[in-house]
C-alpha cells in the first residue's frame, strides 16, 4: 500500500517550468529518499505536496485526491511538513514553539515520545529557540512535526549545513523516528538514506529519472553520474 501517489505532477512559476509531469510512489510505513543534484526539483516537489505551489496532474494521500486542497487542510488531513531552512519561532521558548505545533492538546504520552527521541530538548523547554545550536533548532523543527498524529513526513534536508558531531546526532534522532513514521525524505548525505531508506526516487531537471531500491547507491559510478556526489555520504 502506497500512502502517497503523485501522477503527472507539473509546477510552472511565472515563465519557468520547475517540474515535468513528476511521478512516483511512497509506500506507507517506509521511508522514500528523494534525491538529486541541487535545483532539480525536491523541494519544490514537497511543496507541491503541501500545495504551497499550485501543482497539476494527481496527488493522492491514501486514495484521496490533494490538488486543489488549501495547505492548511493538508495538514489538518496528516501530512507533517518540516523545511529545509526549519522556520522555528525563534523568540519564543522551545515548549511554546511546541505549543503552538500541535493541532490538538499535547498528550503527555507524545511530549514524552519527543523527548525520548530528543532529549536535549527536554532539559531546555524553556530556552528561545532562536538560542539554541543548529542541530537543537533541527530536532525541534521535527519534534513539532512529531507531536501530531501523521500519515506521511515530509522532511526537507535535515542535515544541510549542519557541523559533523550534529550530522550524527540529527541522523540518529531520524533513524528512530523512521521506526514509526512514513516518510519522504530530501537529504544529500548518503550514509543517512542507506540507513533509513527502503526506497530511492532520484530527479534531474524536475523529471524522475530513477525509482527503485537504494542498494542502486553502492555503485558509484552511478551514484557520481547521477548525484553529483561521492559515495561516501558527505555533502556534495
Amino acid at each position: 500500500m502506497n500512502a502517497l501517489e503523485l501522477a503527472d505532477v507539473s509546477v510552472r512559476i511565472n515563465q519557468a517550468q520547475i517540474l515535468h509531469g513528476v511521478s512516483f510512489t511512497a509506500p506507507k510505513n517506509q521511508v522514500t529518499a528523494l534525491l538529486g543534484r541541487n535545483g532539480v526539483g525536491k523541494s519544490s516537489t514537497l511543496k507541491a505536496i503541501m500545495s504551497l505551489y499550485s501543482p497539476t496532474g494527481s496527488i493522492k494521500l491514501n486514495g484521496t485526491e490533494l490538488i486543489g486542497t488549501p495547505t492548511h487542510a493538508i495538514a489538518a488531513s496528516g501530512v507533517a511538513y518540516v523545511p529545509e531552512d526549519r522556520e522555528i519561532f525563534a523568540t519564543l521558548s522551545v515548549k511554546e514553539n511546541l505549543s503552538l505545533a500541535s493541532r490538538s492538546k499535547i498528550s503527555s504520552e507524545k511530549m514524552s515520545r519527543v523527548f525520548e527521541i530528543f532529549p536535549d530538548l527536554s532539559t531546555r523547554q524553556e530556552q528561545r529557540a532562536g538560542t539554541l545550536s543548529g542541530g537543537q533548532q533541527q530536532m525541534l523543527s521535527l519534534s513539532r512535526a512529531l507531536l501530531n498524529d501523521n500519515q506521511i513526513l515530509l522532511v526537507d534536508e535535515p542535515t544541510k549545513g549542519l557541523a559533523p558531531k550534529l550530522v550524527t546526532e540529527v541522523a540518529d534522532a531520524l533513524a528512530e523516528v523512521a521506526k514509526r513514521e512514513t516518510m519522504i525524505l530530501v537529504e544529500q548525505n548518503l550514509a543517512l538514506v542507506k540507513r533509513i531508506a527502503q526506497k530511492i526516487v532520484v530527479m534531474d531537471q524536475g523529471k524522475i529519472i530513477f525509482e527503485g531500491a537504494p542498494e542502486k547507491l553502492s555503485d558509484s559510478v552511478w551514484v557520481q553520474s547521477v548525484l553529483g556526489v561521492s559515495n561516501r555520504g558527505k555533502h556534495s
